[in-house]
């Protein structure tokens, strides 16, 4: 099954409805830059990868359908349409990875030419985001497929599938790689609270592809580690700090500290799209706090006392010596450091 969470289309950005998952296949047709905004916001569209190709084509939408071609003010609304963007999601480095090329695009093509060829560019780089995402994905799976054996079990966390991404996936795509392989396992998903990626949309993914798939609570991930039921943990990434700190969804940090004391390798897969080389660590990463509604109600339905508060961080930070290895579509670092992450950038890996 092919699933391209994201696309282009006349009447404009489709987005598969993730809130609807599992129960409803659904698509959403966004007209209007503002109504891809707020489907980045309340997680129609959801995943560090996918939220940076979101706002790139919302920005390019919004420009398409500018009819004052004053070149000052198109800018001006160019500007804050970026701004507009950056200010959804904090936690993912992917939007303003994406909105920067946006940017670039813009100024490469300002003084170029009129702002009909110049919307014609902003549409065409926001399309090339999307298109080279997917072929980064093929490439993070293949490299990545090689440390799954035959027969093996997989723990994995949120979802870093097709879904979160422009299709295929980072740490599903791993596991994607290796299924095209004919190697065989089985995929043990955390639920992931408070709004379920992992039972909801992770399984969906696997289930659609016919790869085995258990869906576990998360507080549940250590005993099943003691049982020896896990070979293996791949997550995905929604930044990476240039000394290999990993922030993900809130339950990661949990799970690489289990990983460790019971000697299963802890993998992260990522683009390097998603790692940040401008910070130190990952205290420098800004985590998100979402609606407290999230934890204080399910569906709707309140399932705490009313008066009861919550706190609500969508991500925590792995430390980087809790990670076996980093998988990119540059090749795998090991022993995540400053040294070795940043030679992912000279093309080189340790």
């Amino acid at each position: 099954m092919i699933i391209r969470p994201i696309t282009w289309k006349a009447e404009g950005v489709v987005l598969i409805d993730q809130k609807a998952l599992p129960g409803e296949l659904r698509y959403v047709t966004c007209t209007h830059p503002d109504e891809i905004l707020r489907a980045i916001e309340n997680l129609t569209v959801r995943g560090a990868p996918a939220i940076g190709i979101a706002a790139a084509l919302g920005i390019a939408l919004g420009m398409v359908q500018v009819k004052d071609e004053h070149p000052g003010r198109f800018r001006h609304i160019f500007t804050l349409l970026c701004d507009k963007f950056s200010k959804t999601r904090p936690t993912a480095v992917n939007l303003s990875w994406a909105i920067k090329r946006m940017k670039r695009c813009f100024e490469e093509n300002e003084y170029r030419s009129d702002c009909e060829h110049l919307k014609v560019c902003l549409k065409k780089e926001a399309l090339t985001i999307l298109e080279e995402d997917v072929l980064i994905n093929r490439r993070i799976g293949k490299i990545g497929s090689c440390l799954i054996s035959d027969n093996i079990s997989i723990l994995t966390h949120c979802n870093a599938g097709a879904l979160a991404t422009g299709g295929y996936g980072t740490a599903l795509g791993v596991i994607r790689a290796a299924r095209e392989e004919g190697k065989r396992m089985h995929v043990f998903a955390c639920e992931t609270r408070p709004v379920l990626q992992g039972a909801r949309l992770t399984a969906w993914e696997l289930f659609s592809e016919g790869i085995p798939a258990t869906v576990i609570t998360d507080n549940m991930a250590g005993f099943i580690m003691k049982q020896g039921k896990i070979d293996l943990v791949i997550v995905g990434a929604d930044r990476i700090a240039s000394n290999g700190d990993t922030a993900n969804k809130i339950g990661t940090y949990t799970l690489a500290v289990l990983a460790k004391e019971h000697a299963i390798p802890f993998y992260v897969a990522a683009p390097l799209s998603t790692v940040d080389i401008g910070i130190d660590s990952g205290e420098d990463i800004p985590i998100e706090e979402r609606n407290t509604d999230e934890v204080l109600a399910f569906q709707g339905i309140r399932t705490t006392p009313c008066g009861v508060g919550a706190y609500n961080p969508a991500f925590d930070v792995t430390p980087h010596q809790y990670i076996t290895g980093i998988i990119t579509e540059s090749g795998i670092v090991y022993n995540p450091s400053k040294e070795n992450v940043s030679a992912l950038f000279e093309g080189t890996t340790k």
